[in-house]
């Protein structure tokens, strides 16, 4: 089974609390139908999508999907 990691972010700007709820559920929906198995959650909130240096977790959910251990 595919193990996998999801990220979800929102902007401080344009979208809410929920945005993220929102973005793992659709993630989850896509997992259960690829048969993939979530094995971690990271997101970052009021964080803007302009700058990678600025999103604290996605570092991390970048080196999982580059081959680090899940």
């Amino acid at each position: 089974m595919t193990r996998v990691a999801l990220y979800a972010r929102y902007s401080s700007d344009n979208q809410r609390e929920a945005s993220i709820e929102d973005q793992f559920r659709l993630c989850e929906e896509h997992a259960a139908r690829e048969g993939w198995q979530i094995v971690e959650r990271h997101s970052d909130a009021a964080i803007s999508g302009s700058s990678t240096i600025l999103r604290p977790r996605h570092p991390a959910a970048h080196a999982r999907g580059a081959g680090g251990p899940l």
